[in-house]
């Protein structure tokens, strides 16, 4: 395939995407579904070249702005307060899920090698960071099932990666050491911290050295790249090392940045992350066609693979329930021994928990980059397909229905001494002191009347609704319509005085601009 026919059929891969989207959401659908859905069915379509996953190269592409984004977003504190939870789930259920998928997997084909086996157990173990973010976007959790499950995502591909290299080597020289696998996993996660850290500080140097939007952008941008690259160069975690930049450009970002830097540098990063989520959905769908033809046709699959992917999709999902299911009995067991502060989740937390266990990308580009010697190499390509398609048209379909069941809901930060609307309050008479400070001249003489009056009436307004939010509310959302009102009719005489010809583009643009942020700040104070 030439570099034009590459282009157009990128071009034609965004088009699938929007009319997938589309599709999803007028049939109330889980986007990751329609897009998986959508590209195995566009593998088929006759005329369509075959597409060639290469797999070191998604993960290059996707895997750093993907995990860089969900550090820069999650929220620091909890993480750290969550981090045992966390790293129970990114280390102890992936090395506990590769153990028990490698001994089914080795009674359903007992002339698999172990090594195999346990190749399998390390390529299906670790839950996806995308599919996590594509069902955290579509529900609302309580914070700390919330945290947990971003946590997980962002930290488990590192013991999926290692336990996977270790398994093949295994395959390769015969030789493995349990001793030198735990080692080797602490000094790549720590070297890849290490790297993270000084990618991360080198961005903080950088971007307070640069005084232009669009450089302070594209450097945040790459920064991702730069990262995992030289995680992976330096034989280091390229994961950890991305995850350790993105979580300290997060922590500067608000005193680095200017707003409006951050407002565009928001906008450029949605619309990125959101091509390259469906992107990788697509990818996985059309990789389909690949694994049929290599099965020998879908027939010749379901009659020999069907029972084992069964099987072992099954363990998966048993797997995960066992571990989440017995860490709380544990944390339950502390709690109640003064052992730990920590308590347990819950029969309907650790149910949600363990049911959103989706796999994706990692998934199948692992399986993608297995030696086409490796003992088993086709099974174990069918079955990570199969594990993908099985977990996120199964869980990512009915995870809804399970938090619903379970009675969950998003709640107020755990553990915060504040709420959203008391620390609103302490801004807004910090503001009101400084203002205060500023309204008179140096002999005493009142100046700014008018801005006096405002930050007194909005200080006292805040402290007010802070005490008596219940009754605010209704009060608010019908103040906040009447002004979304007044900005849509504002627009429309605008767009009708440019129309006439009564002012010129540079005047709708700048006064559209300002109804842009009114509208903007409108909606965030209605949510």
């Amino acid at each position: 395939m030439d570099g034009t026919h590459l282009f157009e059929l990128v071009i034609a891969m965004f088009l699938a995407i929007i009319a997938l989207h589309y599709l999803a959401h007028r049939l109330g659908l889980p986007p990751s579904v329609a897009l998986l859905t959508g590209g195995a069915a566009l593998a088929f379509v006759p005329g369509l070249p075959a597409i060639e996953v290469d797999p070191e190269l998604v993960l290059v592409i996707f895997l750093p702005p993907l995990l860089f984004d969900g550090a820069w977003s999650i929220a620091v504190d909890r993480l750290k307060r969550h981090m045992f939870g966390i790293a129970s789930l990114a280390v102890g259920a992936v090395f506990f899920t590769t153990v028990v998928v490698a001994v089914v997997t080795h009674v359903l084909m007992p002339s698999l090698p172990w090594a195999g086996c346990a190749a399998l157990g390390a390529i299906v173990s670790p839950p996806d960071a995308v599919s996590a973010r594509a069902i955290l976007e579509r529900v609302n959790l309580p914070r700390r099932l919330q945290i947990l499950l971003e946590g997980e995502s962002l930290l488990n591909d590192a013991s999926g990666l290692v336990l996977f290299r270790f398994a093949v080597a295994a395959a390769t020289t015969g030789a493995f050491s349990a001793t030198n696998a735990a080692g080797t996993f602490i000094l790549l996660a720590a070297g890849g911290a290490i790297v993270g850290c000084v990618v991360g500080y080198a961005w903080v140097k950088l971007v307070r050295k640069l005084h232009d939007d669009y450089l302070m952008i594209a450097a945040t941008t790459l920064m991702c790249w730069i990262a995992y690259l030289l995680g992976e160069q330096l034989h280091v975690s390229g994961v950890i090392a991305t995850v350790t930049a993105g979580l300290i450009a997060s922590w500067y970002q608000h005193t680095v940045m200017s707003a409006a830097t951050r407002m565009r540098g928001t906008s450029f990063w949605t619309v990125l992350v959101f091509l390259m989520e469906a992107m990788v959905f697509i990818l996985i769908g059309l990789s389909l066609r690949d694994i049929v033809e290599r099965g020998g046709g879908f027939g010749a699959l379901l009659e020999t693979m069907a029972l084992p992917a069964l099987a072992i999709l099954v363990t998966i999902v048993v797997a995960r329930f066992v571990w989440i299911f017995a860490s709380d009995v544990a944390i339950e067991l502390a709690h109640r021994t003064g052992l730990a502060r920590s308590v347990p989740m819950g029969t309907g937390a650790a149910t949600v928990l363990s049911w959103a266990g989706v796999r994706g990308v990692v998934t199948l580009a692992l399986a993608l980059s297995l030696p086409d010697a490796f003992p088993g190499r086709d099974f174990i390509l069918v079955i990570a397909f199969a594990v993908i398609m099985g977990t996120v048209l199964l869980q990512g379909t009915t995870l809804g229905a399970v938090i619903s069941w379970a009675g969950l809901r998003g709640t107020e930060a755990e553990g915060a001494p504040m709420t959203m609307s008391q620390a609103e309050a302490a801004m807004a008479q910090v503001q009101f002191a400084k203002v205060k400070s500023l309204a008179f001249d140096t002999d005493g003489n009142l100046i700014h009347p008018q801005l006096l009056r405002r930050y007194e009436h909005r200080a006292t307004a805040i402290i007010d609704y802070a005490q008596r939010t219940e009754d605010y509310v209704p009060m608010l959302h019908a103040h906040f319509d009447v002004v979304l009102e007044a900005v849509a009719v504002g627009r429309t005489e605008l767009i009708r005085l440019r129309r006439a010809g009564q002012i010129d583009d540079e005047t709708l643009r700048e006064l559209e601009r300002d109804l842009d942020l009114e509208e903007l700040s409108a909606i965030s104070a209605k949510a």
